[in-house]
C-alpha cells in the first residue's frame, strides 16, 4: 500500500525541531552535519534569532525548516517507514528532491546557505508582501478580484478546505497593492500575511533567481530513485534536468499543493505523512488520510497509523543515512 511524504514550504522563523534534537542522537548527528555544511551552529539552526537582513534571514529560515524535515524523514526511516512517492511545496520541493535521491544533502544545504549572499532589494524598490485569498467554491470559476491588477500575482494554490466551501490561494506582490486589494474586498477574503516581506513565487523574485541559477547549474543532480512530484505543474520529475529546471523555476513560478496530492492519488497513495509544520493541520482537504509529523509523539502516531493501514515496513538501521 503506497505511502506518500509531503514537504511544506515556508520559512522556519519560529524555533523548530528542539524536541526531536534533544530526544534523538540520530537527529543530533544530522544537525552537526548540517552545521558543517552551512556554517550555522546547531543552536542557531534550532532556535537562534534570525538575521535582520532580508536574504540572510530567508536563508537561515530555510535551513531551519529543511533540517527539521530531513530529521523527521530519518526518524521515520529508522522506524522502518520509507515513502513510495514524495513531493513538496517551494522549499519542500527541493527537500523532497534530496530525499528522493536526486541531490546530495550536502549540496542542498550548501545551496541554502549560499542564498544568504543574494542581493537585497534596491533602496528605491517598493516593499513586497504576501497574502492568503479565501475564495468561495461557488465563485471558483469567476475571475478573481486581483485579475488584471498590477503588482499582484497568484503565487500558490493550496486547494479546498475540509468542508469544501472555500479554496485557499496565495498572493504575492507589492505590499501597498495587496493591502489595497484587501481593503476593497469582502472582510476575510484577502488576508495580508504579517512579516512576509518577500514576494516568493512571483516575477518580483527574478533578481534572486538570476543570482542562484548559475550556482544551481553546477549542482550535481541525478534522476530520482523514487517518484518525485512537481509542485509547479501536474506531473513527475524523472530526470536530473527536470529536477534542475524545477529548482531554477521555483523562486518565480506559482506552486500548487493540489498538483502534488492529485499526483499522489494517481500513485494510489493511501497515507500521506506531512513533514514538519509548514502545511497547516486540519484545515485543508486531502484525498487520503494524512498525519502531520513534527514531534516524537507524531513519529509514533505515524508508525502506528501506517501499521493499522497495512503499509509495509522496510526496517531501519544503516540504510537510514542514505545520501
Amino acid at each position: 500500500m503506497p505511502l506518500g511524504y509531503l514537504f511544506g514550504g515556508g520559512v522556519g522563523t519560529e524555533p523548530h525541531g528542539i524536541e526531536l534534537y534533544e530526544a534523538s542522537p540520530l537527529v543530533r548527528q544530522l544537525y552537526e552535519e548540517i552545521s558543517g555544511w552551512t556554517g550555522l551552529t546547531a543552536e542557531q539552526i534550532l532556535r537562534g534569532e534570525l538575521p535582520e537582513e532580508r536574504e540572510r534571514r530567508q536563508s537561515a529560515g530555510t535551513i531551519r525548516e529543511a533540517a527539521l524535515a530531513v530529521a523527521v524523514h530519518d526518524l521515520l526511516a529508522d522506524a522502518g517507514l520509507r515513502p513510495d512517492v514524495v513531493g513538496g511545496l517551494s522549499l519542500g520541493a527541493m527537500t523532497a528532491s534530496c530525499l528522493a535521491g536526486a541531490l546530495d544533502r550536502r549540496e542542498l544545504f550548501a545551496m541554502l546557505a549560499r542564498t544568504a549572499d543574494a542581493p537585497g532589494p534596491r533602496p528605491d524598490a517598493a516593499d513586497e508582501g504576501m497574502a492568503l485569498a479565501f475564495v468561495q467554491e461557488a465563485d471558483a470559476q469567476a475571475p478573481p478580484p486581483w485579475e488584471g491588477r498590477p503588482d499582484v500575482y497568484l503565487a500558490g494554490d493550496f486547494g479546498p478546505v475540509v468542508d469544501g466551501s472555500r479554496r485557499i490561494l496565495m498572493l504575492a506582490g507589492h505590499r501597498t497593492a495587496i493591502e489595497l486589494l484587501a481593503a476593497e474586498s469582502a472582510p476575510g477574503t484577502i488576508v495580508p500575511l504579517p512579516g512576509r516581506n518577500i514576494a516568493v513565487h512571483s516575477p518580483l523574485r527574478q533578481p534572486f533567481r538570476d543570482f542562484i541559477t548559475p550556482h544551481m547549474a553546477r549542482m550535481p543532480f541525478t534522476a530520482p530513485r523514487i517518484p518525485l512530484l512537481s509542485c509547479l505543474e501536474r506531473g513527475e520529475l524523472k530526470t536530473a534536468d527536470e529536477v534542475r529546471e524545477m529548482f531554477e523555476r521555483n523562486p518565480t513560478d506559482p506552486i500548487s499543493l493540489v498538483d502534488i496530492y492529485e499526483g499522489m492519488r494517481s500513485h494510489d497513495v493511501r497515507l500521506g505523512l506531512v513533514m514538519g509544520p509548514a502545511i497547516p493541520e486540519g484545515m485543508l482537504a486531502f484525498p487520503f488520510p494524512v498525519v502531520h509529523v513534527e514531534t516524537t509523539e507524531h513519529i509514533q502516531l505515524a508508525v502506528s497509523t501506517a501499521y493499522d493501514l497495512g503499509i509495509s515496513f522496510s526496517g531501519g538501521g544503516s540504510e537510514t543515512r542514505e545520501r
